[in-house]
């Protein structure tokens, strides 16, 4: 069987270089113990370095002729621990009954909505690591007050510590793609409970990320009943990027105490 055709419907950059797939695998270097999910293998160039790493790995992929290349060159990987699906849509507490990390050089189309996943399922992935668009990677990892920052680097800081690791030159892939990665990694941190009401946060990083040029008293107003008024608050002369995430918790019980007020 000759190798897998790169797709681009699915987004596929196969990694060439072997020493970055090992530096990949080695950022689970402290997880050896935990289960792993290795999302998009393709030909199993990083999956080779976490087995000889003594992971315990399980991949999805969503290319049958990849599926098809892993069972056919990869022995060492169990049948039963090659899952052929869209990770976008699996069950994965149904898929893992103990906590389990994700690791993957993850397709640039869908990386956004991978990490998405990631925090529905954060009480059980102590740990994601992997390599995405350079520019999304940076976003995950940008601390308050930078112009990168966004929607996915607020939510996800509020769960996990998250490191920009190392840049990958896009003449490392087949085919190369027209910008640089990134490597990163998530560390779930101590966090149980944000201090608010957590579906109000999503909307408030939303809402307010979505017209990021605007002040926070310009951009919120939506969010509160039309009779209520803003209080004197610093934070509502900043904009979404210059707050931290326990800042964006205190707007959010600010918008939550407007909402209970209005309702009385």
């Amino acid at each position: 069987m000759a190798n897998v055709r790169p797709k681009k419907a699915l987004g596929q950059h196969f990694l060439t270089d072997l020493s970055i797939a090992d530096r990949i695998a080695a950022t689970l270097d402290d997880r050896r113990g935990t289960p792993v999910l290795e999302v998009g293998p393709g030909m199993g160039v990083l999956t080779r370095f976490l087995l000889s790493r003594g992971h315990d790995v399980t991949v999805a992929e969503i290319d049958k002729e990849s599926v098809a290349y892993l069972r056919q060159y990869m022995p060492e990987l169990p049948a039963d621990h090659i899952i052929e699906g869209d990770f976008l849509q699996m069950d994965l507490d149904k898929v893992f009954a103990t906590d389990f990390c994700v690791i993957g050089n993850y397709p640039y189309n869908i990386s956004s909505q991978i990490f998405f996943k990631i925090l529905d399922y954060r009480d059980l992935i102590p740990c994601c690591s992997g390599m995405l668009q350079r520019e999304v990677a940076e976003r995950l990892a940008a601390p308050e007050g930078t112009k990168t920052r966004g929607i996915l680097s607020v939510l996800l800081q509020a769960w996990y510590d998250v490191s920009y690791l190392f840049t990958v030159s896009e003449h490392v892939f087949n085919p190369p793609p027209k910008v640089k990665s990134g490597v990163v990694k998530l560390v779930r941190n101590g966090v149980t409970d944000l201090g608010c009401d957590e579906a109000l946060f999503k909307s408030v990083v939303k809402t307010t990320f979505g017209q990021r040029r605007k002040t926070i008293r310009n951009s919120a107003r939506g969010l509160i009943p039309p009779a209520a008024t803003l209080p004197d608050s610093p934070l509502l002369a900043m904009r979404p990027e210059q707050l931290s995430v326990a800042q964006f918790v205190e707007l959010t019980n600010i918008i939550s105490n407007l909402r209970k007020a209005s309702a009385l």
